[in-house]
């Protein structure tokens, strides 16, 4: 996949795991918030400990902190839009985060909530898009129905922590391919 037309001009100076609270800012991002977890390997399964995890989304109402995104949707001040973790020993990366919203793109089509991922490891990137599993517009998005595996790009529902039903638990693993 591609980078896309919204991966961020200017980087927020918030740059963290959480893209639920912009310093400075005192109310937090609007919409369900979503603990997003995973891990990066190399091609022989092996953890690729150190890899650069990037995400970038839309808010929970669709729209990007882009200045090409000329949707008319409203910004939230309390969302972050863009974060980078890195991975631990064991490939592990998280970061919280809300479900974006679906948006119109300019032919028209509607793009299914997803999340975009840029890792790099030593010596290898993959740029992707990992897709919120249960969406019906997920039947329909053209990117995920161009994949060779869409199954591979939609995240596992996870049983939330105790205390926590409202908050969406995804599980997404990135495979990094050789150099």
């Amino acid at each position: 996949m591609t980078i896309g037309p919204f991966y961020p001009v200017l980087r927020p100076l918030d740059q963290d795991g959480d893209l639920t609270v912009v310093n400075g800012i005192a109310t937090g991002a609007r919409g369900q918030i979503v603990d997003l977890a995973g891990r990066v390997l190399k091609p022989d399964g092996t953890p690729a400990a150190g890899a650069r995890v990037e995400i970038w989304q839309a808010n929970a109402a669709g729209r990007y902190a882009h200045p090409a995104d000329m949707s008319g949707v409203p910004l939230d001040p309390g969302f972050q839009g863009f974060g980078v973790q890195l991975a631990d020993a064991e490939g592990r990366y998280r970061f919280r985060t809300v479900k974006p919203g679906a948006y119109r793109i300019p032919d028209g089509r509607v793009r299914t909530p997803h999340i975009h991922f840029d890792v790099q490891g030593r010596t290898s990137r993959i740029v992707s898009q990992m897709f919120v599993p249960g969406e019906p517009l997920n039947a329909s998005d053209f990117l995920l129905k161009a994949s060779e595996a869409p199954d591979t790009l939609i995240a596992r529902k996870l049983q939330p922590p105790p205390g926590t039903a409202d908050i969406l638990a995804l599980e997404w693993d990135i495979v990094l391919v050789a150099a």
